[in-house]
């Protein structure tokens, strides 16, 4: 079972619909609220199903345990099945809840919302550290005495939690927004008119509310188009990638590698787990915000790695470096980073326990130096997510310091928001509280008015001395660098993420959705109308030089070039009887197109295939993942 407990203000709901799995409810369920409550969202799942008595019992301890540490004394049970990707049986699911209803009732002032029916609610959090939290129930079959299984949460288990994330949790922020004209305002004086997503971001980064609600449009978008979906037969936030999938993930780590080693970045590669007592790495692990996963071998503790800088920052310690080296850089793309974020945040691409992110780091000899880079490095973040599809006004800037790097650093704060062209959110802080003075994110938001990061760098004060790094000056003697860490991306899935939503907030707004090019699985799909046609259409193909495939399907025409709608694919050539006399191919512009209105034109091969050329020159290119002809894929979903 997953449950997602939510120390609130304020929950309301109000029934909306019936589904063909609702359980039969009296009218007076149609709707409830409940002020000062503790608001639990429940997923029952299908390993609860081998006793669901047991299930309840070990929820039920989890849910006082809480309500006891907040103060409790009112309950709402929310069924939530975006909880979870392996989800019980309705019959089982509403057994569940009712006898978690029944437990509570002698102690508290309960109520619960009805199972199998979209509902419309609105919730207030509270927003101190225990309002928002998550548990995972699990049945273990360890035999007792009488030979019964014991119900054991896994919320039980020590978590791993670093003094960072607790320090973040009692730090003191002053927020403010920053204007090209380097003035500091209140959320109160500025006027956010013509600013909605800055609004948004900044609501989403005061409150602290990371969990979602309903489930994003991205998921049904990267199952539809057979990119990705969740994996149930792993640790929730571990995806499974389809060849589509694979081949957009490969084609952007590719590209962020390429970028990156024009920037002088070496490429390296380090491991996945570390030694948890480490000395060296277990201060670090207290000093980054992150849940890790911990694993017992061989009489050690060990920690799945939740980014690459501790690997990097061992090697460079081993190596020797000359002030000449300077900057220095080295980049690994990490298949895979672990993080154990809570569940409830957990949904589709936009926040996963296992990730693949660039990671790189540069060595700096100096503040001056590091500053330096770090204008440089926010540039180059920039051009890459445009390139990948996502522009300045997909994202909002956050900028993060120290009020003493500020005051000593004002004007070169300042030009981050000028380079931007935009106000900007800023986060101070008194004192710090990491082991960085000065950090940037690139935060998009998305259709549920959540901010996602994407590129970020920071200035690291810190870990040169704690892993003993050193370079050789001028003078002979050794000195401590500055390090600034740098993802200039963010998580690549986090990428595929913000494109998604993307599209779907453009298909909101009227318009065609569609994948940049160089990133379309197909780039050309060639539609012969009758079987004479197919000969001529695989020359077409092999004279294209793309991805490009053929719809061979025994279906209509009208069907086809559908489904070539459906899946995004940027030019659709029918070739029939007057294509193959003219030689001009009938070609679809999805780019021009509008909602029933295909933009369509007459070109020779030769001039489509200058035309994709030029759409994706320069950019890593690989070759189909998928079958040239339809009739030999598989179907995924």
């Amino acid at each position: 079972m997953q449950i997602l407990l939510i120390h609130s203000d304020h929950i309301e709901y109000q029934v909306k619909k019936k589904t063909p799995v609702a359980e039969t409810i009296d009218e007076d369920m149609h709707h409830g609220s409940m002020d000062e409550a503790l608001t639990v969202f429940i997923a029952v799942e299908k390993s609860d199903e081998t006793d669901p008595e047991k299930a309840v019992a070990a929820s039920i301890d989890e849910i006082k345990k809480v309500a006891g540490q907040v103060k409790a004394e009112n309950i709402m049970l929310y069924p939530y099945a975006h909880l979870s990707s392996s989800l019980s049986s309705p019959k089982v699911a509403v057994q569940v809840l009712t006898d978690m209803e029944a437990a509570l009732k002698g102690e508290y002032n309960v109520k619960r919302a009805p199972f199998g029916f979209y509902k419309a609610f609105e919730i207030k959090c509270k927003g101190h550290p225990l309002s928002e939290l998550s548990r995972t129930i699990r049945l273990e079959g360890e035999a007792t005495p009488d030979g019964a299984a014991s119900a054991v949460p896994t919320a039980g288990k020590e978590e791993v939690i670093s003094e960072a994330i607790k320090a973040e949790e009692k730090a003191k922020s002053y927020w403010h927004i920053l204007t090209t004209d380097g003035k500091l305002h209140s959320f109160d004086d500025f006027d956010f008119t013509g600013h909605d997503n800055l609004r948004k971001f900044k609501d989403y980064e005061v409150s602290k509310s990371r969990a979602v609600d309903r489930t994003p449009p991205h998921v049904e978008l990267m199952r539809r188009l057979e990119i990705a979906d969740y994996e149930p037969g792993s640790d929730s936030g571990n995806m499974r990638f389809y060849p589509k999938g694979r081949l957009i993930k490969s084609l952007l780590e590719t590209y962020v590698l390429d970028r990156s080693a024009l920037m002088g970045a070496m490429e390296v590669e380090t491991p996945l787990m570390y030694d948890m007592n480490h000395p060296t790495l277990k201060k670090y692990l207290d000093r980054f915000p992150a849940r890790q996963y911990s694993i017992e071998a061989d009489k050690k503790s060990l920690f799945l790695r939740f980014a690459a800088c501790f690997g990097q920052f061992l090697m460079n310690h081993d190596m020797t470096i000359s002030y000449r080296d300077l900057p220095l850089k080295m980049i690994e793309m990490t298949r895979y980073s672990f993080r154990k974020e809570q569940s409830g945040e957990l949904v589709g691409l936009r926040r996963l326990r296992a990730f693949t992110m660039p990671d790189m780091h540069t060595l700096a000899a100096d503040m001056e130096q590091a500053i330096m880079e770090f204008g440089q490095q926010y540039n180059m973040c920039m051009s890459m997510l445009d390139t990948m599809g996502l522009g300045l006004e997909d994202y909002e800037v956050a900028i993060r310091f120290t009020r003493d790097f500020y005051e000593e650093n004002k004007e070169f704060i300042t030009e981050l928001a000028r380079v931007v062209d935009k106000p900007v959110l800023v986060e101070m802080w008194d004192e710090r509280f990491f082991y960085f003075v000065l950090k940037f994110e690139f935060n998009f938001i998305d259709a549920l008015d959540k901010a996602s990061a994407l590129s970020t760098v920071q200035i690291d004060v810190e870990n040169a001395e704690r892993y003993d790094i050193n370079y050789i000056d001028q003078q002979g003697e050794a000195q401590r660098p500055t390090i600034l860490h740098c993802s200039p991306s963010g998580a690549i899935e986090r990428i595929i993420y913000g494109l998604l939503e993307k599209q779907h907030m453009h298909m909101q707004a009227g318009g065609v959705p569609i994948l940049p090019v160089w990133l379309s699985p197909t780039q050309v799909r060639v539609i012969p109308v009758a079987e004479r046609h197919m000969e001529a259409a695989g020359e077409v193909a092999q004279l294209l030089g793309c991805r490009v495939d053929i719809d061979d399907r025994a279906e209509t025409v009208g069907k086809k070039i559908r489904d070539a709608g459906m899946e995004w694919i940027p030019y659709v050539v029918v070739l029939g009887d007057e294509e193959f006399a003219s030689g001009d191919l009938s070609v679809t512009v999805r780019s021009e197109s509008q909602p029933k209105k295909p933009k369509q034109v007459k070109m020779k091969a030769w001039d489509l295939s200058v035309r994709v050329q030029t759409d994706i020159a320069g950019l890593p290119y690989k070759g189909l993942a998928l079958p040239v002809y339809l009739s030999m894929r598989p179907k995924f979903l």
